[in-house]
């Protein structure tokens, strides 16, 4: 660390010298959201409606924060959510994200649009990893993908369904936001654009991507691969009861960081809807926003099993590599700690719904 360098104690602090070591079209990449970006601060904003009911006088001298994801053990609820292209915010990418996903002992999402190949993530770490899957126009690729995944020992297939085009990142745009070549695709697939309007990984997602994969095509996938399938982009109680009757494994609850739709609701405000649904049937997680242990702490009170983090990963590869990514993960499991005890949660299972008033619950309280 540099002579007069603060040690970051939050992940906003992270936030900070992210900005300052990333060029600002890389930055803007990483942080912005969609249109308007509503989304994206309610996102965060959110979690402030949200207020603890602490219990008082119980023996609190042991924490527990493990827990079983799929039946994979896990030291904390929390994941590495998938996210695109880790080499614009650090020269080894997702191979060392990965490796601090090992060594903090939580499940690492490998995204569809990394930079480092699949089996270089795989080589890298012993950490559970699961694949982060888009659906092109050109389905053998997205086979391809599945293949090679589930050969390098991945766990699970997380399909990403909230993106049949791309949503309008206007950042992106304005920078001209050039999508550098993945080595996943090479001799697959061109990712030379001539267009230089805007941002060519806008060009790149609408020659790609297939917006006609509905849900009768989760039996095309079902039938390609022997992994769980957890569908990530479900907002809403009827698309949580669609995907248990195509018998998915699991249901991840996001709004794709508000880099989608904007105006769709916070990801913490769609959670609880899509956990009564449920009912307890498939295991629910929870993806977007979290920047602190108590909001990790909100999530799973509203019924999430474990929450994925995006965006701080980001920001700790980008200010301190391996090192910076093992300390947003680590500061986020000490906050959750500290939560839990204070609250009277000596484990996972002793958070409640009880733990936490919503928005929702004041207005009951009033009518």
């Amino acid at each position: 660390m540099a002579m007069g360098e603060e040690e970051p104690v939050n992940l906003n602090e992270y936030q900070q010298l992210a900005r300052q070591a990333l060029p600002k079209m890389y930055y803007d990449y990483f942080t912005g959201g969609s249109e308007d970006q509503h989304t994206l601060r309610e996102n965060t904003a959110a979690f402030k409606q949200i207020t603890f009911r602490p219990r008082i006088l119980v023996d609190v001298s042991k924490i527990d924060m493990s827990t079983t994801i799929l039946g994979y053990k896990t030291s904390a609820p929390i994941m590495i959510a998938p996210t695109a292209m880790h080499k614009l915010a650090h020269p080894q990418g997702e191979a060392l994200t990965a490796r601090a996903a090992g060594a903090c002992n939580v499940i690492m999402g490998l995204s569809f649009m990394s930079m480092c190949t699949i089996e270089e993530v795989a080589s890298s770490c012993n950490a559970v990893r699961f694949f982060q899957l888009y659906i092109y126009k050109r389905r053998e690729i997205s086979a391809l993908m599945v293949k090679r995944a589930e050969a390098n020992g991945f766990k699970a297939i997380l399909l990403t369904v909230d993106t049949p085009k791309l949503g309008r990142r206007e950042a992106d745009i304005k920078n001209k936001m050039i999508a550098p070549g993945l080595k996943n695709f090479e001799g697959l697939l061109s990712t030379k654009v001539e267009d230089d309007e805007g941002s060519n990984l806008e060009v790149l997602a609408a020659r790609s991507l297939d917006p006609s994969f509905s849900w009768k095509d989760i039996a095309w996938l079902r039938s390609i691969t022997k992994l769980p399938i957890l569908i990530k982009g479900v907002l809403t109680r009827e698309d949580a009861i669609k995907a248990m009757e195509v018998g998915v494994e699991g249901i991840i609850v996001s709004n794709h960081g508000a880099r989608q739709l904007d105006f769709v609701p916070a990801a913490i405000d769609a959670l609880e809807e899509v956990v009564l649904a449920v009912k307890g049937r498939i295991p629910v997680l929870f993806d977007g926003g979290i920047r602190r242990g108590t909001d990790v702490f909100k999530a799973l009170a509203l019924g999430a099993q474990a929450v994925m983090i995006g965006r701080p990963v980001i920001y700790g590869l980008a200010a301190k590599g391996e090192y910076g990514v093992r300390r947003v993960i680590e500061m986020l499991k000490d906050e959750l700690e500290l939560t839990m005890a204070l609250s009277g949660c000596p484990t996972l299972t002793h958070i409640t719904r009880n733990h936490v008033r919503t928005e929702l619950d004041h207005r009951h309280c009033r009518l």
